[in-house]
């Protein structure tokens, strides 16, 4: 697509809006970049944004008609008054995501789900870059446009999808895909369960029957979607043996696709721990084989790989105690799996932002694994009710994230591990989640 000359406005200032600003700046695009935050509540470098307008300190509903497109970083609600207005202008509104796949030359690989979004692209990526250039973006933390030039149709973008970037996509068109699981998430943003799935579904809207989408059998939402795409279906499965697909038992991986059959390895040759990984082996295992992967470089890439920062990441041993940074469990089916991952008594550290989930299935996993609880944040009285319903009695409420993981550090005793797997986003005390986990380190290794 020709951007030269298009007025385009980018809202939203995090990583993907400055790179989406940047991009169309090179394109020949005469670019706005806006914020509702002032100048000085954002900590950029100005430097970089050279050539580029700044609208900061409102939305920009009086200038939107201004525009030839528009273009959201995933943050900004997509029903917002002066998007629904562009709408209504006929303005295009797209991601930052298919901007980026707008002017992408090589083929792309993407994964999507509310949870192993991360593990499986690091790990996806990790396969491919055995036999190709290949670029890992996406919400993985990496922009896609930051990479999209001078990509070429031998090279491969492996990329992390997340709802907010499926929203807004148009032309976007992976070769291979896969959807992990569903449970809900970010209904706050989305308002609906129903809302949620379709646009996770988004990511196979433009795929055909060349295309390959790999799905989690043992997940009933992501089971159902195979009636809904043209492209061909791989499920993978923990529960049972497929005659075609991905599948494990209690300790090896094996695969039957696309005439590649046989066993990929053994679980206990993995470096990543928990049933949940080995699911997301297997997605990778499903969409590597659809990309073209030998099975020895897939099988190499496996025990090679290592867990993603911030993913049920082992930090230091201190005193007989495991601390664990699970920082990117931001919601309770996520932090249910950290918490069967773990072989050893738990002291826990939850809570955070609100995002209006239900924690009692989370609760109810406490019972003969969570010794000790503290609990931070906004939804601190919500988890303390769900607490006290279930009857566990071994929680703390702290006003500071530091308090918290003080308090587990202190009660800790050999044998035992310390958790970080908050169940919440981390927008009401830190940036990131990604922030939120390199804070734990810091404090549990100082």
């Amino acid at each position: 697509m020709n951007y030269k000359n298009k007025r385009a406005l980018v809202s939203g200032m995090a990583r993907s809006g400055i790179s989406a600003a940047k991009l169309l700046r090179g394109l020949g695009a005469d670019v706005t970049l806006q914020d509702i935050k002032t100048e000085d509540k954002l900590d950029i470098d100005m430097e970089e944004l050279a050539g580029i307008r700044l609208f900061l300190g409102k939305n920009p509903d009086d200038i939107v008609s201004e525009y030839d497109l528009l273009v959201l970083s995933p943050g900004v609600p997509a029903d917002l008054p002066f998007i629904i207005k562009a709408r209504e202008l006929g303005i295009p509104v797209i991601s930052e995501v298919e901007l980026a796949y707008t002017v992408c030359s090589a083929p792309v690989i993407a994964i999507t789900g509310t949870n192993g979004k991360t593990t499986t692209t690091a790990l996806t990526g990790e396969i491919f870059a055995t036999e190709y250039k290949t670029e890992v973006v996406g919400n993985i933390g990496l922009p896609f446009s930051d990479r999209v030039t001078g990509l070429g149709e031998n090279d491969r973008v492996v990329i992390e999808n997340s709802s907010f970037q499926l929203e807004t996509i148009d032309t976007f068109h992976p070769v291979c895909a896969a959807v992990l699981n569903i449970t809900p998430d970010h209904l706050n943003r989305h308002h609906s369960l129903e809302n949620y799935i379709a646009a996770k579904e988004n990511i196979f809207r433009n795929m055909t029957e060349k295309d390959f989408l790999i799905l989690n059998k043992d997940d009933e939402v992501t089971l159902g979607m195979a009636d809904r795409t043209k492209a061909r279906v791989y499920f993978f499965s923990r529960r049972e043996v497929l005659s075609e697909g991905v599948w494990a038992d209690e300790k090896s991986i094996y695969v039957n696709i696309e005439g590649i059959s046989g066993k990929v390895c053994d679980i206990d040759d993995m470096n990543i721990i928990g049933g949940h990984n080995v699911e997301n082996a297997m997605a990778a295992v499903g969409l590597a084989v659809c990309g073209g992967i030998s099975l020895d470089h897939i099988r190499r890439a496996l025990t090679e790989f290592k867990a993603v920062e911030h993913r049920i990441e082992y930090v230091i041993t201190r005193d007989g105690v495991d601390y664990y940074n699970d920082s990117k469990g931001t919601n309770p089916d996520a932090a249910i799996k950290a918490v069967y991952a773990m072989k050893k008594p738990i002291l826990l550290i939850g809570g955070g932002y609100d995002k209006q989930s239900d924690y009692s299935d989370w609760v109810k996993t406490f019972d003969g694994r969570v010794k000790y609880l503290a609990i931070i944040g906004e939804v601190k009285n919500d988890i303390k009710n769900e607490c006290d319903r279930q009857g566990f009695k071994a929680y703390e409420l702290f006003e500071t994230f530091e308090d918290a993981v003080a308090s587990c550090m202190k009660k800790a005793e050999s044998g035992d591990c310390v958790l970080l797997s908050p169940a919440c986003a981390s927008w009401d005390m830190f940036d990131s989640y990604e922030q939120r986990g390199r804070i734990f380190k810091e404090i549990v290794r100082s």
